[in-house]
């Protein structure tokens, strides 16, 4: 892919998978795979890595439009977690894990888990530009949940988002962590990292969490 130079619209330098999906490797370590988090992963991994890089992907725009029954929802009352739409002028903030050696397995069967089986994501190779060093873009593996699969729910007005997601708890906790989380990463990023589709949810929430519970509920769920 060609290498793309930053400009004032970017952010500037400054932290079963499908079958047919290739593992992207480290040019400089055959035995090494970098994996980009954009969701749940920016704050909670949760499999062992070499090193970790704040920063982001381009061509992409996060979207609260995958379906979750198991980890921030139930089947009778799913939640909604993010996914990867193409967008050509979108960009996305995250994180990207290196992984090495004996990591690479255990992280791959630990992910297949949690994003494939359980989540509904298959995986696909993007490219990473790190915040410190932006003119240095890794490959590397992202989990996306596509339109085909059964826990796809699609658009829907970011009030309605909001609604669901207060109304959401999984084995992971409640929904609205989720989004929270999500939201503290973004401030973490510094002003250059923008998110017009999750501060539209986060803005909604905070106008109806009031409506939902009483103040003190509402605190012990932020």
């Amino acid at each position: 892919m060609k290498q793309e130079s930053a400009d004032p619209n970017t952010p500037p330098r400054s932290p079963s998978p499908a079958p047919s999906a290739q593992h992207p490797r480290d040019d400089g370590d055959a035995q090494a795979l970098w994996i980009f988090g954009y969701g749940s992963l920016v704050w909670r991994p949760d499999f062992a890595y070499s090193d970790s890089r704040v920063g982001f992907v381009r061509g992409y725009s996060r979207r609260f439009w995958q379906g979750d029954t198991f980890h921030r929802g139930s089947d009778k009352m799913p939640g909604r977690v993010v996914t990867l739409l193409e967008d050509h002028e979108g960009c996305t903030w995250g994180v990207a894990y290196q992984v090495q050696g004996e990591q690479v397995s255990e992280a791959l069967k630990y992910l297949n888990v949690r994003e494939a089986v359980l989540g509904g994501y298959d995986t696909k190779e993007v490219t990473f530009y790190p915040q410190d060093t932006p003119d240095q873009p890794l490959k590397a593996l992202a989990y996306v949940a596509t339109p085909q699969n059964p826990g796809y729910l699609g658009p829907a007005p970011e009030e309605a988002i909001a609604t669901q997601i207060l109304a959401c708890r999984g084995f992971s906790g409640h929904n609205l962590e989720y989004l929270l989380r999500l939201a503290d990463f973004m401030q973490l990023c510094g002003p250059q990292a923008q998110d017009e589709h999750l501060a539209a949810i986060v803005d909604a929430v905070g106008t109806m969490l009031p409506c939902f519970c009483p103040t003190e509920q509402a605190l012990a769920l932020v």
